[in-house]
């Protein structure tokens, strides 16, 4: 999830990229890159202390980029702590409940319209932050 903070208030929403697979630095790369044409103004990233996250190619976009993108790193193994488990959950509770497709490609669609409810409600995705601990 990235989140933007605006002179008078948060600005928040989902942006989601599903990959199968493992995730390597450059998707991470990739998809900081797709985030940067959808928003222009400073970006704060949460994220947790993914291999990809901490890799060279990372660090490297990261670093070339700190003038519009923010990260704040989530301790190791606190999944209480990082927001994007509330969207899990509700995603799992809401979007994909009782649903057994046969492939992946029904089940992408159900998250991503899943990701399309949550991001029309900024008070959820407020509460998954209030329920991480994360007062903005």
């Amino acid at each position: 999830m990235a989140y933007r903070r605006t002179p008078r208030h948060l600005w928040t929403n989902v942006y989601l990229q599903t990959l199968s697979g493992a995730v390597h630095g450059p998707d991470v790369v990739r998809f900081l890159r797709h985030l940067r044409r959808h928003v222009r103004t400073p970006v704060l990233v949460i994220w947790d202390g993914l291999q990809a996250h901490r890799s060279h190619e990372v660090q490297e976009y990261l670093g070339d980029n700190w003038s519009w993108l923010m990260i704040e790193r989530l301790p190791a193994y606190a999944p209480e702590l990082n927001p994007v488990e509330g969207l899990w959950s509700w995603t799992k509770g809401s979007a994909v409940a009782n649903f057994c497709p046969d492939g992946l490609g029904p089940i992408r669609q159900r998250v991503r319209q899943g990701r399309n409810r949550v991001a029309r409600r900024n008070d959820l995705i407020e509460s998954f932050l209030h329920k991480a601990g994360l007062f903005f």
